[in-house]
């Protein structure tokens, strides 16, 4: 079983984190997939930016501000 490192974007609001997750790769037909703490730490990161909890998403993921602008 191979593991590789990804960066999975989460959009809330006008905030987007990026969450470093691990993608598994054991060769069947599911693969790749999460392991189950990645999704519980997407899950957790989506909640708290639901929430407007900057705080606890930032402990997990690194968070941007998105910004219109008019063309």
């Amino acid at each position: 079983m191979s593991q590789r490192l990804r960066k999975k974007l989460i959009h809330e609001g006008k905030y987007v984190a990026e969450v470093e997750i691990e993608l598994l790769d054991s060769g069947d037909e599911w693969a790749p997939y999460l392991s189950l703490e990645d999704s519980y730490k997407l899950d957790d990161v989506r909640k708290a930016l639901r929430q407007g909890d900057l705080l606890a998403a930032s402990r997990l993921a690194s968070i941007y501000t998105l910004t219109p602008i008019a063309v």
